[in-house]
């Protein structure tokens, strides 16, 4: 069928060009008949309207509007030509055709204007929008078939940021956010209130996040979609939005950045990621500065021991517990023995209840109490 279209298609042709000119039918011999078949063909054929690929192979690789690439055999006359109207198309043995596997075996000239007049029902206009390298960019692209004519970068709407960043999160999840260690800290400590009190406190799993991306994240998307970078927006204030009130108020009691050593020094306390339903939050510190604090301290209403990863005074690890009462008065003793040759100028007492020497039994019993009731904000 096809064979008989390009018949008749070249029959035309030939009728209305004149008769020296019928032998350049599909040759793209210069003259006046070629564009005329070409226009034809175009007619006939619009999915096979065809342009040239920019730097291709010998300048003989084609694309043609229904997307597939094809190649002129070398040495055609029509090699170069920015526009071919294609009467046959085949599949060629091998990748022969410059560099695809498929070869144009009879085609015309065409003027660019002809190709968009014959495959007018294929020419389409439209705003693309992407989210990569943490920005929301557009493109205006105007394409004839899969032939992209023209590409200008615009300026998105918020829709349609909102609409590509959305996309892009709902497909590579929220690691494609640019979360910072506030931000990431913040959101474990909501995980371990959900994990372990329930609602009101919310769920910020992946999913949960997803699910309700609009009301928590939804000025930040706008912002985005305004060209704003993605670095530059800070995930804690977002998250922030989540908060149940009047329950938010206790959230630095229950779940703190926190914890305050007899020594003085502030901790900060690692949670466990979202989702992670059997670990517990870590304090990773010097063993030095616990001396004094008799028993583990508890989050969220008593529930959750602190894990303590004790550390050398090199900040090595030397033992980890989630029950200081216990270490005291077993492991501590074999710990010292090895330590306190090793580390001579810094302290080792025989009753580390006792604190390391700078307070009073007392006034470290009175720190141990306060810490146990109330850890930092």
């Amino acid at each position: 069928m096809g064979r008989r279209w390009a018949e008749e298609s070249r029959r035309l042709a030939a009728l209305a060009r004149p008769r020296k000119a019928r032998s350049a039918a599909v040759t793209g011999t210069p003259g006046a008949g070629p564009e005329a078949v070409g226009g034809v063909v175009a007619l006939a054929f619009p999915d096979r309207v065809a342009r040239r690929v920019p730097g291709s192979q010998g300048a003989g690789q084609y694309l043609l509007t229904s997307g597939t690439r094809a190649g002129l055999s070398a040495g055609s006359s029509l090699s170069g030509h920015e526009w071919l109207a294609v009467a046959e198309v085949s599949r060629a043995a091998g990748r022969d055709a410059a560099g695809t596997g498929a070869v144009i075996r009879a085609a015309a000239p065409l003027a660019a204007a002809m190709a968009e007049t014959a495959a007018s029902h294929l020419l389409a206009d439209t705003v693309d929008a992407e989210f990569s390298g943490g920005r929301v960019s557009a493109r205006r692209t105007r394409r004839l078939g899969s032939i992209v004519l023209s590409a200008t970068p615009v300026r998105p709407t918020a829709g349609q940021g909102s609409k590509v960043v959305a996309a892009a999160l709902q497909s590579g999840g929220l690691a494609a956010l640019s979360w910072s260690t506030a931000a990431d800290s913040f959101r474990r400590r909501l995980a371990i209130l959900h994990r372990e009190l329930g609602e009101p406190w919310p769920d910020v799993s992946d999913k949960a996040l997803l699910d309700r991306l609009e009301e928590w994240l939804g000025p930040e998307l706008a912002d985005l979609a305004s060209g704003k970078p993605l670095a530059s927006i800070d995930l804690a204030a977002p998250l922030r939005r989540l908060l149940p009130w009047p329950e938010a108020a206790r959230l630095d009691e229950l779940a703190p950045e926190g914890l305050e050593v007899p020594s003085g020094s502030r901790i900060r306390i690692d949670y466990p990621e979202p989702g992670d339903q059997g670990a517990a939050p870590v304090v990773a510190v010097k063993l030095q500065e616990c001396f004094g604090l008799a028993e583990s301290p508890r989050l969220v209403n008593g529930r959750v021991p602190v894990l303590f990863h004790l550390l050398s005074p090199a900040r090595r690890p030397l033992a980890v517990t989630d029950d200081l009462t216990s270490f005291w008065s077993g492991p501590y003793t074999q710990v010292r023995g090895e330590m306190r040759g090793r580390y001579p100028k810094h302290p080792w007492p025989e009753d580390p209840w006792a604190g390391s020497g700078h307070r009073t039994h007392q006034a470290a019993h009175v720190a141990a109490g306060r810490l146990f009731s109330r850890v930092l904000r």
